[in-house]
This record gives structure tokens, sequence and C-alpha cells, in this order.
């Protein structure tokens, strides 16, 4: 994708019926912008980035994001920052698709 140009994340989601669909929309060595598709009850494991700081936006549908101890709704229009070490993820817990915005700093 040539950047910069106005896009419609939603319109680059992929979807996977064995794992969470994964699809870059931008990335340079500064930063990693994403999408992360769910299908419902797929689950992205609680896990943390070294050195790296991650925003999930909530573009559609519901879940939880899953923290170390506790979990947080999330519905569109909900971000969450993950800081570098934080353990986060993510579990689809509603009955249709979850689409999630994923931005990565410095980019992996």
């Amino acid at each position: 994708m040539d950047h910069p140009t106005a896009i419609r994340p939603e319109q680059h989601a992929r979807y996977d019926a064995s794992k969470m669909g994964k699809s870059t929309l931008y990335r340079s060595d500064h930063i990693l912008v994403g999408l992360n598709g769910f299908e419902p009850g797929q689950e992205h494991a609680l896990h943390a980035h070294a050195g790296m700081d991650k925003v999930y936006h909530v573009l559609e549908g519901r879940g939880v994001f899953l923290l170390e101890g506790r979990e947080e709704s999330m519905e569109p229009g909900v971000m969450l920052v993950a800081p570098d070490g934080v353990a986060h993820g993510i579990r689809n817990t509603g009955e249709a698709r979850l689409l999630v915005l994923a931005i990565l700093a410095p980019a992996p």
C-alpha cells in the first residue's frame, strides 16, 4: 500500500477460521500499523513485547482485553495502551467478528 493515502482499515481486514487474522497497513523502522481480525471465540494469548509499546483500538465487534490478573471489556471506539513489558492479549467473546487496529512502536 502506498502512503500517504487515506484508507478505510476495515477494507483490509483478514479473518482465518483457524487463527487470528493479521494484515499490515503500514510499516517502517519506527512504527507498525496493522489489523487483528478475530472470529467468534478466537483469542490472542497473553504475551508481552520487550522494548515496544502497543496500542489497540477496537473498530468492530466486542470482546475482552486480557491483562495480567484482569480483563477489560472492549467494544467499538475503545482503546488500550500496553506499554513495554506489560502482558496483554485479546479474546473475542461476541457472536460476531472482532476487528482491532494495532499500532506497535518501534516496529518489530
